[in-house]
Formats: structure tokens, C-alpha cells, sequence
């Protein structure tokens, strides 16, 4: 594969950056990562910080994750700390956890088998074989910039790939050939495109050649994978990222038949994009989205004209139909089921704000806060206010109309009572 000639090209020495030529301090670093990294430098390995965390640092800003890497096998790591669970079938690593759910990753150092390797290998215990040096690690690795070490002990920066040069003319390469690359993993095409939008970097012009050539391929990628991505674009500036994913014509692959229509059709899409800037700008304020919200949200524009007339089985109807669109690839079954439920619901809500006639019985389903915040976003296009936004803007809309009440039913007089008949 074009992957495992890329080491074989590259045989200088690593270029190292020391700490008064960039802005890293061990002050920036969580507590718990220096701790597993002088812990393992201790007992006689190599342990650095690695991934995005490096290359944000640099740029100043604070990683969400500090991943680690070192030459300790993952049986070694979990004898060390009794805090760690070794995770994954094909590569092993180390997740150590620590309070309120926090845990810090930590690989062995690993390399890609050559073909004969491979194919003598069994693969159930494929990554026996397959740990390897910090330089050969490194060349594994997706984009240039996300190969970097940092060495916390002497406060240096370890480049082997050309990624200090690629941060600095700002651009996201990816290692090696682009398109073997791009086959060995679909999936890079997305990261790629993500880490152009999220830094702000241009990508480099072979790297970016190759996305049109390649997309394709990411309609065999498993959905569960898609899903696990499209969860990390939900995460932060989502509305560039997916207007980059429509440049490249990938919604299609991400969001099924939805995002095949965003792809194509602008005015759709610029509807999305509004309600993704809403969205954003809510949880920059603090409001927090449950995930079947946010996916409602997505699908809403697409889904808005597909929701069957008052009359018809709104929910049986709608369910059929992201069902077969979607064919359910990028959705689990419940967050599907949980998503279609506030969709229909924001349906009724908003044509309650059309009619002036409202079911408000519809407040007891279990679905109806979420469906009250989403219905407000869209109709006044701002983050939603209050317990009840949709009842808000209903009664400011419609002031004489009142939450009806359920009449209780009047009590006949009692009978007089008939006498003892001990």
C-alpha cells in the first residue's frame, strides 16, 4: 500500500523545536497527563504528548484532549496504573480514567506491517506485531501536523514528518500519497476537510485534489463509523464544517439522501446553515442541546415539506421516510425514534403558531420540551428562552387564547342515604 513507503522516503533526523522557539509550557498541559508521562519517564520510557493537542498548543489554544504515546506496551501501562482499562480488538491502548468520567489515552508506539507481515500475520493478534519506533509511528499517522511530539522533559517539540513547516505556512497535508492513502481509509477525507475549517488552514493542493476523486469511496464506509464522525462535526463550528462538506460534495455520504439534497440544492442548505449558526451561538452562550435535538435540527429543513397532513399518521409516515432516506446508517434506532418524535411534535407546535388552535395535551408527551425549544429557534430564529418557549411566543401571538382546562365533570347529589338494614 502507497501508506508503507512513506518511511523509507524519509530517513533525516527528526527536526526539533526547543522552548524558547515556541509557546508550549508544561502550565498549559493537564495535571493528569504530566502525572502518567513522569510516572512512565521514571520507570525507563518514553512517554510524550502527541495528536491535536500538540498543534493546538502551539497555536494557543486549549486541547480538549491530551493524548499520549509511548514505547510502554499496553500490558506494561496497565501494571503501572491501576486506573487503566486496555480497550480495542486490532490496536490495544490504555484509557486511564480519573473523576467525573475523565480519562487520558495512551498508545503504544506502533508502525504499519509490510505486505509480507500482513499477510503471514493472523489477525487476531495483528498488533503483536506492530508496535514500533516513535519515527514509524509518526509516518502512521493521517496529516502532518497531528504527527508531532512533544517531549515534556526536555520542553521540546519532535517533528519527523515537515509538520512545524506545514503549521507554519498554515496548511493540512496528508502523509504520504493522498489517494492510497484516501483508499486505505475513506475516513481521512472527512478529518482532512474538518481540520481545514476548525484551524483555519488551507489544504494543501495534492491533499485536496484527491478528496474528488476519492469521495466516493466513503459510501462503503460502515455507518457506525460516519456516525462517530458526524458526532465530532456536531461538536464545534459546525455550520463551516458542513458548508466545506457541501464544497466537496460529501453531505451525501455523511447525511444520506438528506444530505444529498443540501449538496445540491443551495436554498436548502442556506436554511440549514442558518439553524446550525443559530444553534451555535446558543451553546456559545451556554445552552445546552440534547443529541436528539441537534439532529432534528439537522434534518428539519429536508424533513419540513415530507411531513404527511394533519390527518394522516404524522409519526408512522415520517418514520418511513428518514427510515428509507437515511437507511438509518448514521442514526441508532432509538436516537432515530427519539429525533422523529421532536420532529413531529415542532410540526404540530408550528402549525398551532400558524392556526391559532393548539393541543395542549401535547405538553404531557415526553418529547414536548425539546420540541418547544426547537419550534421557537426556528420560527424566531434566536437561541430559545424560558421553561416553555413555545407556550411564550403562542400566547404573545394569540393573547385571548388561553391553556384550556379539562372540565371536571359535575357531581350528581348525593341520594339520601337508605337506613341501617343491620
Amino acid at each position: 500500500m502507497a501508506g508503507r513507503n512513506i518511511i523509507h522516503a524519509h530517513t533525516e533526523k527528526p527536526r526539533i523545536l526547543k522552548r524558547p522557539k515556541h509557546r508550549i509550557s508544561r502550565r498549559d498541559i493537564d495535571p493528569d497527563a504530566l502525572k502518567i508521562i513522569y510516572r512512565l519517564n521514571s520507570q525507563g520510557f518514553v512517554a510524550y504528548l502527541t495528536g491535536g493537542a500538540v498543534q493546538n498548543l502551539m497555536q494557543g489554544i486549549t486541547p480538549k484532549d491530551f493524548d499520549l504515546v509511548t514505547d510502554a506496551r499496553p500490558g506494561q501501562i496497565k501494571k503501572r496504573f491501576r486506573n487503566a482499562f486496555i480497550i480495542g480488538r486490532r490496536f490495544r491502548l490504555a484509557h486511564i480514567h480519573f473523576k467525573e468520567g475523565k480519562y487520558i489515552e495512551v498508545a503504544t508506539f506502533r508502525r504499519e506491517p509490510d505486505e509480507k507481515e500482513e499477510a503471514a500475520l493472523d489477525p487476531a493478534h495483528r498488533y503483536k506485531m506492530t508496535y514500533g519506533t516513535p519515527r514509524e509511528d509518526a509516518f502512521r499517522r493521517d496529516i502532518t501536523i497531528n504527527a508531532l511530539y512533544y517531549d515534556v522533559g526536555t520542553e521540546s517539540v519532535i517533528d519527523y514528518v515537515g509538520g512545524l513547516k506545514d503549521m507554519a505556512s498554515r496548511k493540512i497535508r496528508i502523509m504520504g500519497d493522498p489517494g492510497g492513502r484516501y483508499t486505505e481509509d475513506p475516513v481521512r477525507i472527512l478529518r482532512v476537510i474538518r481540520h481545514s475549517v476548525r484551524l483555519g488552514f488551507e489544504i494543501e493542493k495534492k491533499t485536496e485534489h484527491a478528496i474528488q476523486s476519492h469521495r466516493n469511496l466513503l459510501g462503503e464506509v460502515a455507518g457506525a463509523r460516519l456516525f462517530e464522525e458526524l458526532n465530532k462535526d456536531l461538536t464545534l463550528k459546525t455550520p463551516l464544517v458542513f458548508e466545506a462538506y457541501q464544497k466537496y460534495e460529501v453531505l451525501k455520504y455523511v447525511l444520506g439522501q438528506a444530505g444529498e439534497e443540501y449538496d445540491r440544492n443551495p436554498i436548502l442548505f442556506s436554511r440549514l446553515k442558518t439553524l446550525l449558526e443559530i444553534r451555535e451561538s446558543a451553546v456559545s452562550d451556554g445552552f445546552q442541546f440534547s443529541r436528539e435535538e441537534v439532529f432534528a435540527l439537522v434534518s428539519w429543513p429536508w424533513v419540513e415539506s415530507r411531513i404527511p397532513d394533519e390527518k394522516e399518521d404524522a409519526y408512522k409516515n415520517l418514520n418511513e421516510t428518514i427510515t428509507k432516506a437515511m437507511a438509518g446508517s448514521w442514526l441508532t434506532k432509538g436516537l432515530r425514534a427519539d429525533s422523529i418524535q421532536i420532529l413531529v411534535l415542532t410540526h404540530h407546535l408550528i402549525q398551532a403558531l400558524r392556526t391559532g388552535r393548539m393541543r395542549w395535551s401535547l405538553q404531557h408527551r415526553s418529547h414536548y420540551k425539546q420540541a418547544s425549544r426547537l419550534c421557537f429557534l426556528i420560527e424566531k430564529g434566536r437561541p430559545p428562552q424560558g421553561k416553555d418557549p413555545f407556550a411564550s411566543l403562542f400566547h404573545s401571538m394569540y393573547p385571548a387564547t388561553g391553556t384550556k382546562r379539562r372540565r371536571r365533570r359535575r357531581r350528581k347529589p348525593r341520594s339520601q342515604a337508605s337506613p341501617d338494614t343491620r
